[in-house]
């Protein structure tokens, strides 16, 4: 199993955390054949497959990703009845890395998935495009919704990169304000340095 260095995280949820940071580090070494600028990035385990899956399409970065997940949930207490993946940001991809993870994850732990009654009503652009938390979350506020049949329900909300938290907070709220749920715990793969 990789080695993770979990954080927990603040916010509307009952309980939160990040199992690692995304990069380690990263230096510009100079600039492609196209001017575009060119980095030497080292991540973390982690964070690499995140990369790998995400960026790549190797889904066998995978069962990788959820032993990590399943280590980490086995010694926090986490026990969810549900895993809800955080709606994609980018719609035109081939497949959706948390949507993938969640699958993999809720079969692992014999619970139900859920990708359907959390949703987007409206597309946004992706937060890491958009200034502070309070300009995200402003941006974020009417684009949720929740079905109820969750109501009553133990929710794991994943996301594979957790920068300010707006998002995961937005959804969040969604999740008990509409779906009535009994609680959520937000769980995030990775996260920037910032």
């Amino acid at each position: 199993m990789i080695e993770i260095h979990p954080k927990e995280i603040k916010g509307s949820w009952d309980q939160g955390y990040v199992l690692d940071v995304h990069t380690i580090s990263s230096t510009m070494i100079g600039y492609n054949e196209f001017g575009h600028p060119e980095f030497d990035t080292v991540r973390s385990p982690l964070g690499e497959l995140v990369y790998r899956l995400k960026y790549r399409g190797e889904r066998g970065a995978i069962p990788s990703i959820v032993e990590a997940i399943t280590g980490f949930m086995k010694t926090s207490g986490i026990n969810p009845d549900v895993v809800v993946p955080m709606p994609p940001s980018k719609l035109q991809r081939t497949f959706q890395p948390v949507i993938e993870v969640g699958t993999e994850l809720a079969k692992a732990l014999g619970i139900t998935f859920n990708a359907t009654s959390l949703k987007k009503s409206k597309s946004t652009p992706q937060m890491k495009d958009v200034g502070d938390f309070s300009a995200r979350v402003a941006t974020l506020e009417a684009t949720f919704l929740s079905d109820r049949d969750l109501e009553g329900r133990s929710v794991l909300l994943l996301d594979d990169l957790f920068q300010s938290g707006a998002t995961m907070n937005v959804a969040a709220r969604t999740l008990k304000r509409q779906g009535l749920v009994k609680s959520v715990c937000a769980l995030a793969l990775t996260r920037t340095r910032n």
